[in-house]
């Protein structure tokens, strides 16, 4: 096992769990499972723990201790840590409420704002999710469907096929990047132990009293002003919300004319 775990490092753009002979999640590879264990529990707790503790303190050893067994037990199901974190971040990806880009292929305005929201919903829910996207191939049974759903849903427009890549790319790097920041941004007023209107004051007091007059913060406070809305909460919803429709105006602004 270890030496198959070896080889597979050596050749990272090859590798994925999903691509070892291994028994399908929720099932062992030898008859009777050790400690009561699937890969459905270890992938769960895996996830408890990414959400607890963060990317960064995650350990096998740490997981074997949450689920009170040996860490060899867990190394029964998956060869290393990267199976597993593959294996949480399709188990998170599969929270999604994917719209239907199918029945009504006209629909594609309303399909596209339903996908780019859950999408932000999950990299918010679960922050540990955005530094692993790059990471995999994304090859995951959950991460196939949501691809899927997004490609279809920019087929639905009515796009240019050389010109459809562009267009994921612009709608979907783009909620991956807010939805990053905002997960972040939440991440650090819970750890500040303040709510995320305490946090944005703080903040913008430190800044405001290192930067003092700098024309940057005249020209900010003026945006912040016309920015509307009560809560931080808000701030973000409108932001996305016309961002995303800039977006898909771009969109309709390539598509042929009537």
């Amino acid at each position: 096992m270890a030496k198959a775990a070896a080889e597979r490092t050596k050749r990272p753009e090859r590798t994925s769990v999903w691509l070892q002979e291994k028994a399908p999640r929720g099932r062992g590879r030898k008859g009777d499972q050790p400690n009561g264990l699937d890969r459905d529990r270890i992938t769960e707790a895996t996830i408890r723990l990414l959400d607890a503790e963060g990317l960064a303190k995650f350990s096998m050893r740490r997981l074997a201790g949450e689920l009170n067994v040996t860490a060899m037990s867990v190394y029964w199901y998956v060869d290393t840590k990267d199976d597993l974190l593959e294996l949480a971040l399709d188990s998170a990806c599969g929270e999604m409420d994917l719209p239907d880009t199918e029945t009504f292929p006209e629909a594609w305005r309303n399909q596209l704002r339903a996908l780019a929201d859950e999408y932000r919903a999950l990299l918010i829910r679960h922050p540990w999710v955005s530094p692993l996207i790059g990471r995999f191939l994304n090859i995951g049974p959950d991460w196939l469907a949501f691809s899927l759903a997004v490609q279809r849903a920019v087929r639905n427009t009515g796009l240019a096929t050389h010109t459809q890549n562009g267009a994921i790319s612009a709608v979907f790097q783009f909620v991956y990047g807010f939805g990053t920041i905002e997960g972040h941004f939440i991440a650090r007023s819970n750890e500040a132990g303040l709510t995320q209107e305490e946090y944005y004051q703080a903040a913008l007091g430190t800044v405001q009293e290192g930067l003092g007059r700098h024309e940057v913060l005249e020209s900010a406070n003026e945006l912040m002003k016309a920015r509307g809305g009560d809560t931080v909460a808000e701030m973000w919803e409108r932001d996305f919300t016309i961002a995303l429709d800039l977006l898909i105006a771009g969109i309709e602004s390539l598509l042929p004319k009537p």
